[in-house]
């Protein structure tokens, strides 16, 4: 009976401490060990919030959000907008913008539509492990949705980044489920940079706004050079590794749902959660809104962290009342916003040093490459490694595999294994179905593997 009783206790006082660390675990502890991000890396994240804002508009010169003074659109500079009606429920409305203020070519994707059963369609079209890409696993509904835009725009983006000339970024950007399709876009045009008129690699961005988990974290590394995801604190959607169809077809409310994820996830090991080549994560380099803090009443004023995470990349669930609202693209571009405020009334009482944007550069590439070799030694599948990282090599250079040689871009290697120089404009119109199928093929059993002759991974 004295057994009984003591394994009782020892049970009820486990039980007791897991709820305290859960229940007192707050977003801020995900980054507290990152630096903070310089001015440079958060001044586009309130302008891109407010690009996405714009899907939801119908008339910029009226806005049903008005914009802080001196951050509105010019709505002659909006090149196209493409509504529910016209995306034949493939994939989200979307708009093109040429920002000609700081020079970007953007192509904004909203977020999910509740009311919407085609958007229900994209977010439910996926299987764990059913589609593997580039080397890694991504979500199947999100690609086929970033395949179809680009189908649709390809030829426009070829055509004004033509005309606008070489200073202009092209900047691919979304919130939530749109986040996805904008990341996988940008993955795809990064290895068909020749279908661009041969654009560089460091020309290409994307800003994934409370990003969906689409990608493994081989991929999410590989990637961590062009694509930056923003999350504000508390946010579930990043952190949540159960699939998006689990999570929206359950009958469970969600706060109830979440606790069950936040329980189950408890039991898996770390390395089991790396070593998993399924597992899908948020896409490239973090950057972490914080302003909540334990114990601290009320918000102050935010700050933003950033990094390329290999180990504890936002795998804890936040068992919050703002969950959910942080995952607001108002709430987000207001934070973002207040932020950039600060730290521009901060800068007209000091002098940046003239140094100061080369040693970043340098930091961030050092980091970008320490990412790359951290997901290598911890034997994350598929993962790559890169040689000596100039600013050229990780412009255009192949990245090798740790376990079968080099995996190199459909463009950037000929016959001899040299990079081709002949950046021609293609002929005719670029069938995207067509190019997105050369980086995977079908096994006999209709699961997709990667292509043997781009790199021999191991079917699953």
């Amino acid at each position: 009976m004295s057994v009984a009783c003591g394994l009782e206790c020892v049970f009820c006082l486990g039980c007791t401490r897991w709820a305290w660390k859960r229940l007192t675990y707050v977003g801020s502890y995900d980054s507290e060990s990152w630096p903070p991000a310089s001015d440079e890396e958060i001044e586009p994240i309130p302008r891109l919030c407010r690009a996405i804002l714009a899907v939801y508009e119908d008339d910029l010169s009226h806005p049903r959000f008005p914009p802080p003074s001196g951050y509105g659109m010019n709505p002659q500079w909006l090149l196209k907008r493409v509504p529910y009606e016209e995306t034949e429920g493939r994939c989200p409305p979307y708009l093109i913008y040429a920002d000609h203020d700081h020079r970007e070519i953007i192509l904004a994707v909203r977020g999910l539509n509740l009311s919407r059963e085609s958007d229900y369609k994209v977010l439910l079209d996926n299987r764990l492990g059913k589609q593997m890409f580039d080397g890694g696993y991504v979500h199947h509904g999100l690609l086929k949705a970033a395949t179809f835009i680009l189908n649709r725009e390809s030829e426009m983006l070829r055509r004004v980044i033509g005309e606008v000339g070489e200073e202009y970024k092209l900047v691919f950007t979304g919130h939530s489920l749109g986040s996805g399709v904008a990341a996988l876009m940008t993955v795809i045009v990064v290895n068909h940079r020749d279908q661009f008129g041969g654009i560089e690699r460091r020309r290409i961005r994307c800003y994934a706004i409370a990003p969906a988990r689409c990608m493994s974290l081989n991929l999410a590394v590989k990637y961590a050079d062009v694509i930056n995801s923003v999350v504000l604190q508390d946010d579930f959607l990043p952190r949540t590794p159960t699939p998006l169809e689990h999570i929206f077809g359950s009958i469970f409310c969600l706060p109830c749902f979440l606790f069950l994820v936040c329980l189950r996830d408890t039991f898996i090991p770390e390395s089991r959660k790396l070593n998993d080549p399924r597992r899908l994560y948020a896409p490239g380099r973090l950057y972490h809104i914080v302003e909540r803090k334990f114990c601290r009443c009320g918000r102050f004023p935010p700050e933003v962290r950033t990094a390329i995470p290999v180990e504890g990349r936002f795998e804890h669930i936040v068992l919050s009342c703002n969950t959910t609202s942080d995952h607001a693209l108002l709430w987000i571009e207001r934070e973002a916003q207040k932020i950039f405020d600060i730290r521009k009334e901060d800068a007209e009482t000091t002098t940046a040093p003239t140094q100061q944007k080369m040693e970043r550069k340098q930091t961030l590439e050092k980091e970008y490459k320490g990412a790359l070799e951290r997901a290598v030694t911890l034997n994350v599948p598929h993962a790559i490694s890169t040689l000596e990282p100039t600013e050229g090599e990780i412009d255009s250079a192949p990245l090798k595999n740790h376990n079968e040689g080099v995996i190199s871009s459909s463009h950037s290697e000929n016959q001899n294994g040299t990079q081709s120089k002949t950046e021609s404009k293609p002929s005719g119109r670029t069938n995207w179905d067509e190019l997105v199928e050369k980086l995977f093929t079908r096994n006999e059993s209709g699961n997709f593997v990667l292509r043997k002759d781009i790199g021999n991974i191991e079917s699953h």
